[in-house]
């Protein structure tokens, strides 16, 4: 087999970078796009958190009703109790003081029903809050699970291109030189999967650092690998292949 030339080896480099760059920013893509979901994912469990909390007051609110309700049953057989002690009472004095302790019990029975209408109210206002947030959480996970969905999607298309551009990629490896291969794969792991650049106005396509006249000649001649000495790129220039 015929030894390849230099600028050929560089042509055939170039056609594999360009598999080499998509193959690249799609694993860069499917790497990213679980992190999207996760941040859908928490999105939405933060506007669940809002629900549960609300809910959590509701339970709250009617807890302290029961409980109020119970104050209040307590109070009424405590009133029925002292309102049965009265016939049994013998002096004046005792009956007056029965009187003025069932007294302070209703005064005490009038304070929890009042409390008891305004748990009443807050309920009606922490339900309709629960119902309205219900219809928010509704949303977002509707919305959550469609854009989820589409990441899938995309994705899975993702995955199908790569497999095709690995194909490619595998029909173009017996044309390069191996030993030229190994270099660029050498700096392609390394740089973002950008092994090879052209050089545009004096600077180097990967960096953008200025390249010297010099190293500019050198390229031309065709003879080495030439490569940027900022990032160790391989160079060329592309009306010259």
């Amino acid at each position: 087999m015929p030894e390849i030339s230099v600028k050929d080896q560089v042509k055939r480099l170039v056609d594999l970078q360009k598999l080499d760059g998509e193959i690249y920013r799609f694993k860069v893509e499917l790497i990213e796009k679980p992190a999207l979901i996760e941040e859908l994912r928490k999105k939405f469990e933060a506007s669940k958190s809002h629900l549960l909390k609300l809910e959590e007051k509701l339970k709250g609110v009617q807890l302290k009703r029961k409980e109020l309700e119970l104050d209040l049953k307590a109070k009424e057989d405590n009133i029925i109790k002292a309102n049965g002690q009265l016939s049994q009472i013998k002096t004046n004095k005792e009956y007056q003081a029965k009187l003025t302790e069932i007294a302070s019990i209703k005064a005490d029975k009038s304070i929890i029903e009042e409390k008891i209408l305004l748990s009443y109210d807050e309920t009606d206002t922490v339900q309709a809050e629960v119902a309205k947030e219900e219809i928010v959480v509704d949303g977002a996970e509707k919305q959550y699970l469609t854009q989820k969905k589409q990441v899938e999607e995309e994705m899975m298309l993702i995955q199908d291109r790569v497999k095709v551009l690995d194909s490619q990629r595998k029909q173009l490896l017996p044309g390069v030189d191996k030993v030229s291969l190994q270099r660029y794969e050498k700096v392609l792991a390394h740089k973002n999967g950008l092994a090879i650049v052209p050089v545009k106005d004096s600077s180097c396509g990967g960096c953008y650092m200025n390249v010297n006249p010099q190293t500019i000649n050198a390229i031309k001649m065709h003879d080495q690998f030439v490569v940027c000495e900022i990032c160790q790129r391989i160079l060329y220039i592309e009306d010259d292949l």
